[in-house]
C-alpha cells in the first residue's frame, strides 16, 4: 500500500527494465513513485508534481544526467541520488560537487537503492524512520535492522526483504511463487521454490525462539507462508 508520508520520488531512467524494477520495488516499500525517461520529462514532472527524491541516471540517453541535474540545482534543492556505472568515477565525483546527496553503482539490487532512499530523505528531509513493531519483534525499515525483544538479529539483505514482505501483510498467506514474484523479482521458471523454502527455514532460526515451532512465521500447509502478528 502506497504511504504518501513515506515520500513521492522521481525515477529518471531511460531503460525501461531498470525503471520499472524500481518502480516496483519502490511502491513495495510505501513510496509514490512517478517515471520520467529522459531530460524534458523529468523537467515536467518535477514542476507539476514534484518529488521528495530523485533518482537520476548519469548516463540519461539522449541527454546528460548531470547536465540534468545541474539544471535542476539552479532552481530546487530536492534530494538527488545518482545512478552511474562502475567505471564512472568521475562523474560520481562530478555529480556530488554539483549538488547530489549519494550515489548507487550499477548493478544494483533494488533492496540497496531503497534503503539509500530512506537514508537521504531521513537526513535531507527530516523523514521519519519507519517501522513494524510486534510484540517482541521490531523490524527497522530505515536502518534494515531487526530485534528479537532488544537482542540485534543479523539478517542478509534477501532474509531481511522477506521479512519485510510478510509482516507488511499480516496472516495474508503467500505461496513459494508469489513470494519469489514479489520478493526475489523472479519466477519459479527461473529459480526453483526451495529457494524460498530454505529462506523462510533461515529465517526462523534467527527470529523465532524455536525454529521448530514458530510464532512468527507459519505454514499454511498446501499453500504457503504468512506472517502471524
Amino acid at each position: 500500500m502506497v504511504d504518501a508520508s513515506r515520500g513521492r520520488i522521481l525515477v529518471v531512467e531511460d531503460d525501461a527494465d531498470v525503471r520499472a524494477l524500481l518502480t516496483r520495488y519502490l511502491k513495495i516499500e510505501g513510496y509514490e513513485v512517478h517515471q520520467a525517461v529522459d531530460a524534458r520529462s523529468a523537467y515536467q514532472a518535477l514542476s507539476d508534481c514534484p518529488p521528495d527524491l530523485v533518482l537520476l541516471d548519469v548516463m540519461l540517453s539522449p541527454d546528460d544526467g548531470l547536465d540534468v541535474l545541474s539544471q535542476v540545482r539552479q532552481t530546487s534543492d530536492v534530494a538527488v541520488i545518482l545512478l552511474t556505472g562502475k567505471g564512472e568515477e568521475a562523474d560520481r565525483v562530478m555529480g556530488l560537487k554539483l549538488g547530489a546527496d549519494d550515489y548507487v553503482v550499477k548493478p544494483f539490487s533494488p533492496a540497496e537503492v531503497a534503503a539509500r532512499v530512506s537514508s537521504v530523505l531521513r537526513r535531507v528531509k527530516g523523514v521519519t524512520t519507519p517501522s513494524l513493531t510486534f510484540d517482541g519483534l521490531t523490524l527497522d525499515l530505515g536502518t534494515r535492522e531487526v530485534r528479537v525483544g532488544s537482542e540485534l538479529v543479523a539478517l542478509t539483505a534477501k532474509e531481511f526483504d522477506l521479512l519485510t514482505f510478510l509482516a507488511s501483510s499480516p496472516r495474508q498467506v503467500f505461496s513459494r511463487e508469489q513470494l519469489l514474484d514479489q520478493v526475489w523479482h523472479s519466477s519459479s521458471e527461473w529459480q526453483g521454490e526451495g529457494t524460498v523454502t530454505e529462506h523462510i527455514r533461515r529465517l526462523r532460526k534467527r527470529v523465532e525462539l524455536d525454529a521448530d515451532h514458530p510464532r512468527w512465521i507459519t505454514t499454511v500447509r498446501g499453500v504457503g507462508y504468512r506472517f502471524n502478528p
